[in-house]
């Protein structure tokens, strides 16, 4: 098959090669045709800035999130497991399944015309979801998903239809940075999906009109506004009690300005511990810099929201395999409007 490297850790000049078929050595792992993958900004410097979590002689395969089809899949769990879990008819993968899906970032990745995911990880494509859309989807959906919901203040159940859940999501009133980009977007369409009972999209004035459509509430232009003064213009009508950073540095000091007492403030980018700003004394029930884990069972939910057309994802464009370094550039180099995806295998978009 063919299989694109990384060849030592501090490379960001990858290298198409030939190589076999991955081994299936876990009992969950599902052998995969991979159709698309998507690369994420900074993946290639991972093992450079956190040695510790890498084992040096693995296999150096980028891109985590990837959607194909399985060509080899575990035996299904015994039926009197589907009796202990109601949900488990819709975890079992069988050889043919269309599946999407977000990798750890240890394990070998996805830009390959081979791969191995777990059952934990994958979750089965939406039919209606084009194959270009669902190589696009798993990273920036999962990263939201926990960072509104798991790590954060809203509770998902609303998502689900609970009102109890609605009501309550309904007093929250949370900030989005980078609200347009392609974890910030997400997050936008699941707090709104969830009830917020406000939601203020930081981004820039040219995006407004797209991040309203999603269902931001309120916009501050960051072009225009610096947000810590936007804040202090009325400390009690503009303070949120959760904050999701997609940004970082800068912007996510003055965040700590624009979240009450006793709120939230995640980042996605970067420490929010080490951006606090000294003029600033808050205890806030949560200040923290939080890594996406992969989770079958929530991309299922977000599968079905996106079958249902109530989410979308935002993709730049799509390169064949052997524009990889095309692909991976305009990540690294941030002109990319939304993800990138690589085509790995040639496909017919709803086969």
């Amino acid at each position: 098959m063919k299989v694109v490297h990384q060849p030592d850790p501090k490379s960001v000049n990858l290298v198409l090669e030939d190589g076999p078929l991955p081994e299936l050595v876990h009992a969950e792992d599902c052998l995969i045709r991979i159709y698309t993958a998507s690369p994420c900004l900074g993946e290639l410097h991972w093992e450079e800035n956190f040695p510790s979590l890498f084992d040096p002689n693995r296999e150096r395969v980028p891109c985590t999130e990837a959607a194909g089809v399985i060509v080899q899949a575990p035996p299904p769990p015994p039926p009197q497991q589907d009796v202990a879990a109601p949900n488990n008819q819709q975890r079992v993968f069988k050889e043919g399944d269309h599946v999407f899906f977000r990798l750890k970032p240890a394990m070998t990745g996805n830009l390959r015309q081979y791969s191995v995911a777990r059952t934990s990880q994958l979750a089965h494509k939406p039919a209606s979801l084009g194959w270009v859309e669902a190589g696009a989807t798993p990273l920036s959906a999962l990263t939201a998903w926990q960072g509104v919901f798991d790590q954060g203040i809203l509770d998902h159940r609303a998502v689900l239809g609970d009102e109890a859940a609605r009501q309550s999501n309904s007093r929250v009133r949370i900030l989005v940075t980078g609200a347009a980009g392609v974890v910030g977007s997400w997050a936008v369409q699941l707090a709104a999906l969830a009830g917020a009972g406000a939601i203020v999209a930081y981004t820039g004035g040219s995006s407004a009109e797209y991040v309203r459509r999603l269902g931001a509430t309120e916009i501050v232009d960051y072009r225009e506004t610096d947000l810590v003064d936007w804040a202090a213009q009325d400390p009690d009508k503009r303070a949120v009690d959760a904050v999701l950073d997609c940004v970082g540095g800068v912007t996510l000091s003055a965040c700590w300005h624009v979240v009450k007492e006793g709120g939230f403030l995640l980042s996605v980018a970067s420490d929010p511990a080490q951006n606090k700003p000294a003029s600033v004394n808050k205890a806030l029930s949560a200040s923290k810099w939080f890594l996406v884990e992969p989770n079958g069972s929530q991309l299922a939910l977000i599968a079905k929201l996106m079958e249902d057309g109530k989410c979308v994802t935002k993709v730049d464009s799509a390169v064949d395999l052997h524009d990889f370094q095309i692909a991976f550039d305009k990540v690294e180099n941030k002109t990319a409007k939304g993800k990138v995806v690589i085509k790995v295998s040639q496909f017919v978009d709803q086969e």
